[in-house]
């Protein structure tokens, strides 16, 4: 493995686990609506697929891979 393979195999690691965390809470918050814990976590994780760290990693874009987990958790 290449020491760039390796930096996107971590860059997409983070980006996973973070679309994991983003569903996760998002399933909470339509379960929990008044849970503070909940809409801070959530709101932690818009910011960062907005963010310019994200932009760093991927240049798929942040609001539609909210949009597309929102949509698989209101199924």
């Amino acid at each position: 493995m290449t020491e760039t393979q390796a930096y996107e195999n971590l860059a997409n690691a983070i980006i996973i686990q973070a679309a994991r965390d983003y569903k996760k809470a998002y399933k909470k918050s339509l379960k929990r609506s008044e849970c503070e814990s909940t809409k801070q976590e959530l709101a932690e994780l818009e910011r960062f697929f907005r963010s310019d760290w994200y932009r760093t990693l991927t240049s798929v874009d942040g609001e539609l891979v909210m949009e597309k987990l929102r949509r698989v958790c209101s199924l």
